[in-house]
């Protein structure tokens, strides 16, 4: 189904790519014949993705250190990419959630993920849209969303919000810069256990936290990473050309018997909600321990 030269000659940038499913999709892109710019904040997890990457596929990775909260940092950025010729299409992967009861949720709680998947991802899609109008090249913008944008979700209502602010961009941007042939898409995967996200969604606080979720998905099975950016793949590509405004779920079926996936946690009392919140807690000093 995927020619070995299907991305041949092709520019990507994927924001989040240096771990989790960015990395996945990065690294599917580039085996594919792509050349891919990959950002995130943590500059040696993204230069050893990079390197890495690039031995196992033999194709070209830079990596670009940013914060893509920071709208001047990201127009930079991508402008740093353009001096090595124009990109063809970006992936928004780059995201942030964790549960929380939303009356214990702190204002700078909320800003802590609205500011990555809402803000972020119109930044670095505005920088690459602009570019491609100024110079009337065709783009192609894919995003990674959830089921939670038809559905919402319990526990994770700053995820919920941004992600339907991102699919209303979506639709949005596919009317508007249609006729300037720039397309626009996303992806709405069910489960696809990352030890990143995993932490923070289904942390071991609780052991009424089940982090196995198949009994809720009809196939049965959590998603096979191929599976997602095999799809990526097919949206990015030239042979889906006459796709735009379009959000494709990957779950196994779960949104049709769930509201998010998270509506099991109604069952917690008040102390295991508190070791709940340690454990995020810890795990994301620990991430800032390792990004020094």
């Amino acid at each position: 189904m995927f020619r070995d030269d299907l991305l041949k000659g092709k520019r990507y940038l994927v924001t989040g790519g240096g771990t989790g499913l960015g990395r996945v999709m990065s690294e599917r892109l580039l085996e594919l014949g792509a050349e891919v710019a990959i950002c995130g904040r943590r500059r040696q997890v993204l230069e050893d993705a990079a390197a890495e990457m690039s031995e196992k596929t033999g194709g070209r990775v830079t990596a670009h250190q940013v914060d893509i909260r920071v709208a001047e940092a990201v127009d930079e950025m991508v402008g740093e990419i353009w001096q090595g010729g124009p990109l063809d299409g970006l992936l928004n992967n780059a995201a942030g959630n964790f549960i929380s009861r939303t009356e214990d949720l702190s204002p700078r709680g909320f800003d802590a993920i609205a500011n990555i998947v809402l803000h972020g991802t119109f930044y670095v899609t505005s920088a690459c849209g602009r570019r491609w109008i100024a110079e009337g090249r065709p783009g192609n913008v894919l995003s990674i969303l959830t089921t939670w944008v038809w559905t919402g979700s319990p526990f994770v209502v700053p995820s919920a919000m941004s992600k339907s602010g991102v699919k209303a961009m979506t639709q949005s941007l596919a009317v508007e810069w249609g006729p300037k042939n720039i397309r626009l898409n996303a992806i709405a995967p069910g489960p696809f256990p990352t030890e990143g996200a995993w932490k923070r969604l289904r942390p071991q606080g609780s052991s009424e936290v089940r982090s196995d979720m198949t009994h809720r998905i009809p196939l049965r099975r959590v998603g096979k990473m191929s599976e997602l950016s095999n799809l990526a793949v097919f949206l990015l590509s030239d042979e889906s050309g006459y796709i735009t405004g379009e959000v494709v779920n990957i779950d196994g079926g779960q949104w049709l018997v769930s509201a998010g996936g998270f509506a099991d946690l109604w069952a917690l009392d008040d102390a295991q909600w508190h070791s709940i919140r340690d454990t995020i807690k810890a795990a994301n000093e620990q991430d800032k321990s390792r990004r020094g």
